[in-house]
């Protein structure tokens, strides 16, 4: 990892401000949402409500994901294998509108993420980076990011890396203003939340899928 540049450094202290602030007022704010959200998925999917997995933060460290379930537990048996099989309609539709997110923000709070970043990935992925891709944990990883605002699942995996790879270069408060603007716009547009032919991100194999 290289070491950020002096002024990086203040607008990740400005940037961690930020973050604690508006997640505590996110949570606060949400909260009566988020009740009647858990509700409907206890009534909808069962408990858990909440879908945890342990996803790689910055420095590609290990931290635990929160976010509302959106997908019926793994049931070969019951034909319940693929994400397409998974996915309900009800989990689709809080998927679209970001509401499955909204319990991220205690990830934010606690420091495990940022408002804005590159997503959080697998765990898995992080011995198929390239150098350059793995730059993208010199950050915090973000609910949303630049390339959730340039295209979201619509954009191909090197897209995606190149996208993250900017940001991690340019970022600064007014950036990360304008990509949370453009995310508000993009989710009432619902663009880009599926990759063309799948209903989620396909897998991350490394270089041989064309993002080296």
């Amino acid at each position: 990892m290289t070491s950020p540049h002096p002024t990086a450094r203040r607008n990740d202290l400005l940037k961690r401000m930020i973050d604690v602030v508006a997640s505590s007022v996110g949570l606060l704010l949400t909260a009566p949402l988020q009740a009647v959200i858990a509700l409907l998925v206890a009534h909808k999917l069962g408990r858990p409500v909440l879908f945890r997995q342990q996803r790689p933060g910055r420095f590609g460290t290990p931290f635990t994901l929160i976010k509302f379930r959106t997908m019926r537990e793994f049931d070969p048996e019951a034909g319940l294998i693929s994400d397409a099989d998974r996915l309900t309609p009800f989990g689709s539709a809080l998927r679209s509108a970001s509401l499955d997110e909204l319990p991220t923000l205690w990830n934010v709070l606690r420091g495990d993420m940022s408002l804005v970043g590159p997503r959080p990935l697998m765990l898995q992925y992080l011995e198929r980076y390239t150098p350059q891709q793995a730059r993208r944990h010199e950050v915090r990883p973000g609910i949303s990011g630049l390339a959730q605002v340039s295209g979201r699942n619509a954009l191909t995996w090197e897209q995606k890396f190149a996208a993250d790879i900017e940001y991690v270069d340019r970022r600064n408060v007014w950036l990360d203003l304008k990509i949370l603007l453009l995310t508000a716009w993009s989710v009432v547009r619902r663009d880009g939340i599926s990759a063309p032919g799948s209903d989620t991100m396909p897998e991350f194999f490394g270089a041989s899928d064309g993002c080296g």
